[in-house]
């Protein structure tokens, strides 16, 4: 009997052990999945407002501007114009502003950087600027492109072939200039292979700091895609120890459908802004890119944030989520003010 008892005893214990071991695990399973969906945003909402000194204007057009730095007490832009009636960036030279309530309002203070002499990857067009402030330099990064080698008359064609661009670098002391070309221009060309993402151009410079290794994200199209290539668009990084270079590049894209390059710090990690895909993705490792946030509608075009992590002194900084976009309408290319919540 009393064998039988102890028996008994025995089972119930193991049951209870089993039961209990099993409640413990689904608690945990139900806990990692809360924490998972409490990580992911469900809706980013954008509204836009317009702005002063670099908004609608009837002389010149500006598009296609920098993330945003504070220098003090005042907020720093760099954006490509163009003169009217064009539009299109493949004409443009770098201009900056500066702005003293949030970008809000703005005053533009002159020409950044001018084309490259005759000849160089840069001497039809300066354009998609973006800013890094490191170790007391500012590092002004962006796209250039010559004229049509060709064209017997010496015009741009934008052609799908060999109209190809790379990223050039100037430096400077001040935010407010002068910037210097580095002697080692361009410091990113696009592949050899052909049938790589980024083959025929590269554009759209985006910096971010982590651990002392700078990361250049930039959009790709690849010459196997010719004029579908802007709805191929993909992007991917390249990493240097310093910000002139030189830069190695990720192998292959890290993301596809992601015409516009928008990165900022998030957390521990890196969001994005895939333009085409209309989503907010994070990778904490700043590559394995998951969908945060998807189905956005009114995105910005060609954005900027205002992000402080660029600044010296504040890598850790949270971004706030204000910046400046482009808007196009009625043929006028301009800048607006937008936030992001």
């Amino acid at each position: 009997m009393k064998k039988a008892i102890r028996k008994n005893q025995y089972l119930r214990t193991l049951l209870f052990f089993i039961t209990s071991l099993f409640l413990v695990c689904c608690k945990a399973k139900i806990e990692i999945k809360t924490t998972e969906t409490a990580n992911k945003s469900s809706s980013v909402h954008f509204t836009y407002e317009d702005i002063k000194g670099i908004g609608i204007d009837t002389k010149y057009n500006r598009r296609d501007n920098s993330d945003i730095i504070k220098v003090g007490d005042t907020y720093y832009i760099w954006y490509s114009r163009m003169d009217s009636p064009i539009t299109s960036g493949y004409w443009a030279t770098i201009w900056y502003a500066t702005s003293k309530d949030e970008g809000h309002t703005w005053q533009e203070q002159g020409m950044a950087l001018d084309l490259g002499e005759k000849g160089t990857f840069d001497s039809q067009s300066v354009f998609t600027p973006n800013i890094l402030a490191y170790k007391g330099k500012y590092y002004l990064y962006y796209t250039g492109v010559k004229p049509t080698s060709r064209n017997l008359k010496g015009d741009f064609e934008g052609n799908y072939t060999t109209d190809i661009t790379a990223f050039g670098l100037a430096v400077s002391d001040s935010p407010n200039g002068p910037f210097k070309r580095v002697s080692n221009n361009p410091i990113l060309e696009i592949s050899q292979t052909p049938s790589d993402f980024d083959s025929y151009r590269i554009d759209d410079a985006s910096l971010l700091v982590k651990d002392n290794i700078i990361g250049l994200y930039y959009k790709g199209r690849s010459i196997i895609h010719g004029d579908k290539g802007p709805g191929l668009t993909e992007m991917s990084v390249a990493y240097a120890d310093r910000p002139e270079g030189p830069f190695i590049k990720h192998k292959g894209s890290l993301l596809d459908k992601s015409h516009e390059v928008l990165v900022w710090k998030k957390g521990k990690g890196v969001a994005a802004l895939a333009s085409i895909s209309k989503s907010i993705n994070y990778a904490e490792d700043g590559e394995h890119f998951s969908v945060l946030v998807d189905s956005l509608t009114n995105i910005p075009k060609a954005p900027g944030l205002y992000r402080p992590d660029l600044e010296d002194n504040n890598r850790n900084a949270i971004t706030p989520g204000w910046g400046i976009a482009m808007n196009v309408s009625k043929g006028q290319a301009y800048l607006v003010r937008f936030e992001m919540k």
